[in-house]
């Protein structure tokens, strides 16, 4: 779907001071390092700087990418009685007078909020002084910064339809979700992907992630199948995750190991892929079309994995399984789907329907045309 251009006016700025704030997963911290990255090219000249939570992924992943970042001491509310409980009314008293000091040195021409603890604080005071703010929802039952904050933010871009039941209608505008542009962009054919992975070219593949630390019920349901799925000629490329490093046994049927670092040849290695669904993995399979079976992680706030996941299954983009029902089903499910090949080129078609794969561009010419209103 090609990105309506937005052509500034001529007393419009040719740069800007924005400050983005959020984090906590890479759920929040990629999109938001692709919004930064989206303005640098679109503005060269501006200046951006991120607000997150001491102690998170934010702040390791942002300078990383090469932007400076302020750290708030900010953490949620224990949902038991805990000590850190007591001391969250101090956190956020420290975090809106450190977020009042940083917009008062840095002076942003607005401000964008990604969600995660270290967003409520820092946009709260932007627009108590009077700073546009704007924010970016990945998932399709929002997080509670971003609810906190619907009434204060000028426009709220969104990744799924029917989000009017959380924020005002006349404010929302769906984009998407940003994604890595890596996974985007990349040149290699399904055989150089095979090839890097010593797959197989005659067999068809299956992509197993469950996230960067993995997911047991997802590696001990592929487990406990690894011999029906052989069977029926499948090869597996299976990220266990960090946490689950070494914990199988002896593997024959592909490539296991414990993180893929690229991403963009495994998705072109597979024909079929079983994920968790969290935003961003739903955002990367629509982009790229993938065939997928979602096994919503059940340990979500508000079970948000399965709402994301279902937005595609209701539109019959995607096929999904429970997460108590993964050991006994999901084998089963995988080898049926693989033998079914209209099947996956139904899911195919309807997943890249619902793709939105420039939501970086799209969020930041949102942004600006409206301050230009």
């Amino acid at each position: 779907m090609p990105v309506e251009p937005f052509i500034p006016t001529e007393k419009m700025p040719a740069s800007y001071r924005v400050l983005i704030s959020g984090g906590g997963t890479g759920g929040h911290v990629f999109p938001a390092i692709a919004i930064a990255n989206e303005i640098k090219a679109q503005y060269p000249d501006s200046i951006i700087e991120f607000v997150g939570a001491k102690g998170k992924m934010e702040m390791e992943k942002v300078p990383a990418a090469g932007y400076t970042i302020h750290g708030l001491w900010i953490s949620g509310l224990q949902r038991r009685l805990t000590p850190k409980n007591l001391s969250l009314p101090f956190k956020v008293i420290a975090s809106l007078w450190k977020s009042w000091r940083i917009i008062r040195k840095f002076k942003p021409d607005f401000t964008v909020g990604v969600g995660g603890y270290a967003s409520g604080p820092l946009n709260y005071v932007a627009s108590k002084m009077g700073v546009p703010v704007y924010l970016q929802e990945q998932n399709s039952f929002p997080g509670i910064t971003n609810k906190l904050m619907k009434n204060a933010a000028r426009k709220i871009c969104v990744a799924y339809d029917d989000m009017q039941r959380f924020f005002p209608a006349d404010k929302i505008v769906i984009t998407g979700n940003p994604i890595r542009q890596d996974i985007l962009s990349s040149e290699a054919t399904k055989q150089e992907a095979l090839t890097y992975f010593s797959l197989a070219n005659q067999k068809k593949t299956v992509l197993i992630v469950g996230g960067s630390l993995g997911a047991r019920t997802i590696n001990e349901a592929v487990e406990h199948n690894l011999e029906k799925l052989a069977n029926a000629g499948i090869q597996l490329l299976w990220q266990t995750g960090k946490n689950y490093n070494g914990e199988f046994g002896i593997f024959e049927w592909g490539t296991r190991t414990a993180f893929i670092k690229r991403m963009d040849l495994a998705y072109k290695a597979a024909d079929v892929v079983i994920s968790r669904a969290g935003a961003m993995s739903v955002s990367e399979l629509s982009a790229l079309g993938k065939a997928t079976i979602f096994v919503p992680s059940p340990f979500v706030s508000e079970d948000h994995q399965t709402k994301n996941a279902m937005s595609l299954v209701d539109k019959k983009a995607a096929l999904l399984c429970k997460d108590s029902e993964a050991k006994e089903q999901l084998g089963d499910m995988a080898v049926h789907l693989m033998k079914d090949e209209s099947h996956v080129k139904q899911l195919q078609s309807q997943i890249a329907a619902l793709g939105l794969p420039n939501a970086a561009q799209r969020i930041v010419n949102e942004i600006i045309r409206d301050l230009g209103t």
